[in-house]
């Protein structure tokens, strides 16, 4: 059974401590005791790690050894338009546990009114469940969260491959997109699909619209999906071979 991971707020030699919730949960829910070896990541390196001690709202490890990082296949960004927050939130969750690198929430003209602004406001929520995500899947770092922006700033992301993510019939199927190497950035439409001004718009950007299926996605299914074939492609050393036969 894989050891669980946790993110450690403060290094200081061969002493690590983790620090608020987490600690509570350790503590609590697992009712870990001294002595039991965990792993602790500081988002670069990994360590096993024994308890020492308890201490208010803190568990103080020591460090024992370097552990093998868990790296994903392929650095993927993703760009989703904002839509209910409820299943927003459930996206977040999946797409960290499937290893994206950066999300960028997207203001498009079919997002509901006030979900940018509000979007602020859910940030350290969201943050959390990024990092509750990532310690569950035994990331060596949670995604990066990026502020909402608009979809003209947005079509502005640099990566080796731009993937827009569409439900018209015309777009090429995914796997067919696909090219080892270089960041992969996915952007994903909102509920009620993408307005024809901001097709146009991505295509004059220079993104290539793709498809999942011949049926309607929702949108949080729709960005799932998009980035579990990019990440399992690149995992199994066969985007190429993908590309050839899609």
């Amino acid at each position: 059974m894989a050891r669980r991971l946790f993110y450690a707020q403060d290094w200081k030699a061969d002493r690590a401590w983790l620090r608020g919730e987490a600690a509570e949960h350790l503590r609590r829910v697992l009712r870990a005791q001294p002595g039991q070896i965990y792993e602790l990541s500081d988002g670069e390196r990994v360590w096993l790690a024994r308890i020492e001690s308890f201490g208010r709202e803190q568990v103080e490890f020591s460090l024992l050894e370097p552990a093998a990082v868990i790296r994903p296949p392929a650095p993927v960004v993703l760009l989703a338009a904002l839509f209910k927050f409820d299943r927003f939130e459930w996206m977040l969750e999946k797409a960290a546990e499937l290893g994206v690198e950066r999300i960028t929430p997207v203001a498009s003209l079919r997002s509901e009114k006030g979900l940018e602004a509000a979007a602020a406001r859910r940030r350290a929520r969201w943050e959390k469940i990024l990092r509750e995500a990532g310690q569950q899947s035994r990331r060596l770092r949670p995604p990066v969260l990026s502020q909402a922006v608009s979809l003209e700033e947005a079509l502005h992301t640099q990566a080796g491959t731009r993937l827009w993510l569409e439900e018209e019939a015309g777009a090429a199927p995914i796997l067919g997109e696909l090219r080892p190497g270089g960041t992969v950035a996915v952007l994903c439409g909102p509920e009620g699909g993408w307005d024809d001004r901001e097709r146009a718009a991505a295509k004059a950007a220079g993104w290539k619209a793709v498809s999942l299926s011949t049926g309607i996605l929702r949108a949080e299914t729709a960005a799932v999906a998009a980035v579990a074939v990019v990440v399992s492609a690149w995992a199994l050393g066969s985007a190429g071979d993908c590309s050839r036969g899609a």
